[in-house]
């Protein structure tokens, strides 16, 4: 949808953006970069991008007119040190500052820094963020307005009697959540009395690890609710508005995973309720620029405040391709002292739109982060489709920032068919050489529940989960063995000789998801039969066509075609609606006899080693955590795989791990296992 917004009502045309911004630094990177420098070019203004050493080959440093490199890798040596990035935009002669999302762009002391330096801050005052960063600052604040919220404890006592009993006061179930911060982490949902102190506990390790404050609140848990979020603008002149609400109920751990607007939901006298209480949030603050205020809304349709983000949204899209704005360029203009581009009677609500997140995660391992190479990546380009992303072909997924790989966004006429597009954009929309969640989105927009627009925070839950992660891998482990036996990977032995008699069975082992596969395969010429695993089915393909990585095939009478990525040692297959990514190990060293109880604990991801809890000598149980590494801003804790005596500890506390690798070998007790 590219209909313009109307003008302000009053006759006050939108004046062109002055010269007090003409040079914008973007404090960012990944697919919000990209997103922010093409409407900081398109304003007519020029775009800085800062580079960490490990985006040195990102997409946004090349889309940009001018890069600073800040060095370091990890968010605490890079786009999180404050010096580091105003010593760039002094250097690079920037006269502004866009943070993004995440990183520094809820950060108060960024934006005085900002102020004290003589660039704009393009986002709120250091005051509205300080604020409202603090969930327990804000919520007295939001009360004092009569903003509705939800019954808890945001007091100063932050021992445990304290908080327990302030928990006795409000009754279960209830949420611990971190004071600072958001996007899921330092928060617990406690159902059960005997979970409460360790959910305390936990949380406020994770939130002290996140922010750098352990400061907890306790709100009642209002369950199967909606999570609703309404779009809020406001100016240095005192006007606001908002632009409506988005649905996020459909959530993974406190996290989004698809965000619509307008909500299903929401009726039209709930709307009105919700954006007067919005706009009243924001001028409770003194808030100029654009931003966000959360709500959870029960059964019937009563909501709550919960958040206020000062920043703009990951889901933003759905609002702009719903009401044709640009809501970076809204951004550019308030913080350049203009008046909003127009008046609340002007916001007009056309269609309908959904956003999904493509992470490179494992759904079927417990959403394991997923590092490597990007071998291939083709958005799918068609109308109503937006795809927001930071990737090339050939660039690298790193283990220092977030899963998050892509957004895909479609908008329709109605709700159902900016579903049906959103579905054929993640189809044809082709990745390869990681795992991703792709697979996992596509069955969640082709749930009934979700069809019906019925969905509540509780969608997602573990029984959907354990139900849409049993994926048949047949079809593409068929593919990959024809693939294998036709493309000529296999090592090459010698010795052998001319036979005219038909081509014996020749086996196959992958290793997909820790689980390993034998694929037995009987190729003559293009055609491959292929039985998987114990199955006594036998699937026939026929290889009509490959080049440069794309094969066009019949299985089982059918033509298609995929994208593939074929070496020794691993395959990668998109076929649209399923995929696979497998370690080739035919050849590889047989397991030990009992490979679940080995001894040997390896790196289940590449990342930092964050706590190490053992020393050599010491005695472990089955089930014990033994260190925990820290990758895209997820703690995995790596336990023993059974009782016995720490022999070996290969790493130290700080240590950067790859996938696979050792850290500790155990001498398991009742066995004959030894570390390697």
């Amino acid at each position: 949808s590219t209909r313009p917004v109307k003008k302000r009502s009053d006759g006050e045309t939108m004046m062109k953006l002055q010269a007090a911004i003409s040079r914008v630094l973007v404090a960012n990177r990944g697919e919000i970069a990209c997103r922010v420098i093409d409407s900081v070019q398109a304003a007519g203004l020029q775009a800085i991008a800062v580079y960490s050493d490990a985006d040195a080959q990102s997409l946004f440093v090349s889309l940009a007119d001018a890069c600073v490199a800040i060095g370091g890798q990890t968010p605490a040596e890079s786009y999180l040190d404050i010096d580091k990035i105003i010593g760039a935009a002094r250097k690079a002669g920037a006269d502004a500052i866009h943070p993004g999302y995440g990183f520094l762009s809820e950060n108060a002391d960024f934006a005085s820094a900002c102020a004290a330096n003589n660039i704009i801050f393009i986002g709120p005052s250091a005051e509205a963020i300080r604020l409202m960063g603090n969930k327990a600052s804000a919520k007295v604040l939001m009360m004092a307005a009569g903003v509705p919220c939800v019954p808890g404890y945001q007091g100063a006592a932050q021992d445990n009697a304290s908080l327990l009993a302030a928990a006795e006061d409000i009754g279960l179930p209830l949420m611990v959540k971190a004071a600072a911060g958001g996007g899921g982490r330092g928060m617990r949902l406690v159902q059960a009395a005997a979970e409460l102190e360790q959910a305390i506990d936990s949380a406020r390790a994770e939130a002290a690890s996140a922010f750098g404050s352990g400061e907890l609140i306790l709100e009642k848990a209002i369950l199967h609710s909606r999570h609703i979020e309404v779009q809020i603008a406001g100016d240095q002149h005192g006007n606001v508005i908002h632009l409506g609400e988005r649905d996020c109920s459909a959530q993974r751990r406190h996290q989004k995973v698809i965000e619509e607007c307008p909500s299903p939901f929401v009726s039209t006298e709930l709307r009105e309720a919700m954006g007067l209480a919005a706009v009243n949030a924001a001028r409770a603050v003194g808030y100029a620029g654009v931003g966000t205020v959360e709500f959870l809304v029960d059964e019937d349709q009563h909501f709550y405040f919960l958040e206020m983000n000062t920043r703009l949204q990951v889901e933003h899209p759905v609002t702009e391709l719903v009401t044709a704005t640009d809501l970076v360029d809204w951004q550019l203009q308030i913080a350049n002292g203009q008046p909003l581009p127009c008046e609340q009677g002007d916001i007009q609500f056309d269609g309908h739109a959904i956003e999904v997140r493509i992470y490179a995660e494992d759904p079927a391992r417990d959403f394991m982060p997923q590092t490597g190479t990007v071998v291939l990546f083709e958005p799918y380009e068609n109308v109503g489709v937006r795809i927001d992303h930071g990737l090339h072909s050939g660039c690298q997924v790193s283990p220092f920032y977030d899963a998050m790989l892509a957004k895909v966004i479609c908008w329709g006429r109605d709700r159902e068919e900016a579903r049906r597009r959103l579905v054929r954009a993640l189809i044809q929309t082709r990745l390869l050489g990681l795992v991703t969640n792709k697979r996992l989105l596509l069955q969640l927009l082709n749930e009934p529940t979700f069809i019906q627009g019925e969905t509540t925070t509780a969608f997602i839950n573990p029984e959907l989960l354990a139900r849409l992660n049993q994926p048949d891998h047949q079809h593409e482990m068929a593919l990959a063995a024809a693939l294998i036996a036709q493309q000529g990977v296999r090592p090459k032995f010698g010795g052998g000789s001319w036979s005219n008699t038909r081509a014996m069975p020749v086996l196959d082992k992958l290793l997909v998801n820790g689980v390993l596969t034998t694929l037995r395969s009987i190729t003559e010429g293009n055609l491959s039969e292929v039985q998987v695993g114990d199955s006594k089915r036998v699937t026939r393909i026929r290889i009509n066509a490959c080049l440069a990585g794309q094969v066009s095939y019949t299985c089982d009478d059918v033509d298609r075609e995929a994208v593939f990525h074929l070496t020794e040692a691993e395959i990668s297959i998109d076929l649209g609606e399923r995929s696979l990514n497998a370690e080739i190990v035919t050849y590889a060293p047989a397991a030990s006899r009992d490979a679940a109880s080995s001894g040997q604990i390896k790196a289940s991801t590449e990342g930092l080693v964050v706590e190490l809890l053992v020393a050599v000598g010491d005695m472990v149980v089955k089930g014990q955590t033994l260190l925990i590494i820290e990758a895209m801003k997820m703690q995995h804790r790596h336990l023993a795989d059974g009782d016995g005596e720490v022999v070996t500890v290969a790493i130290a506390t700080g240590s950067q791990v790859k996938n696979r690798q050792l850290l500790v070998g155990l001498s398991l007790v009742g066995g004959d296992h030894e570390p390697a």
